[in-house]
């Protein structure tokens, strides 16, 4: 991609083939680099979760993982047809949950 510096990796279990997780590091050629600054530090918001989980019913995955401890970083919220919440894991990283659509 680019120039060819572009590097990502994506993890695949044999037994889920549709799971795939994407592991990349935005920064050059696909950004400049103070873009790619302003791109971690949104990341690190929670305003863009580079990973998401789908889920048949968010707000009750919501309140199952809340009581359990897990910081949210945004309710449960309507938005173009469907549910999604956000949520950091122990490491800080930012993940979305997003409901099914009917």
């Amino acid at each position: 991609m680019g120039n060819g510096n572009y590097r990502w990796l994506t993890v695949q279990h044999p037994d889920q083939p549709s799971f795939q997780l994407g592991l990349f590091i935005p920064g050059p050629p696909v950004l400049d680099a103070a873009t790619a600054q302003t791109v971690r530090e949104i990341v690190a918001k929670g305003a863009m979760p580079p990973l998401v989980l789908t889920v048949d019913d968010c707000r009750a995955a919501y309140g199952r993982m809340l009581a359990q401890g897990v910081e949210f970083t945004q309710e449960p919220v309507d938005r173009y047809g469907t549910v999604d919440a956000g949520f950091r894991d122990p490491s800080g990283n930012g993940w979305k949950l997003i409901q099914r659509r009917d």
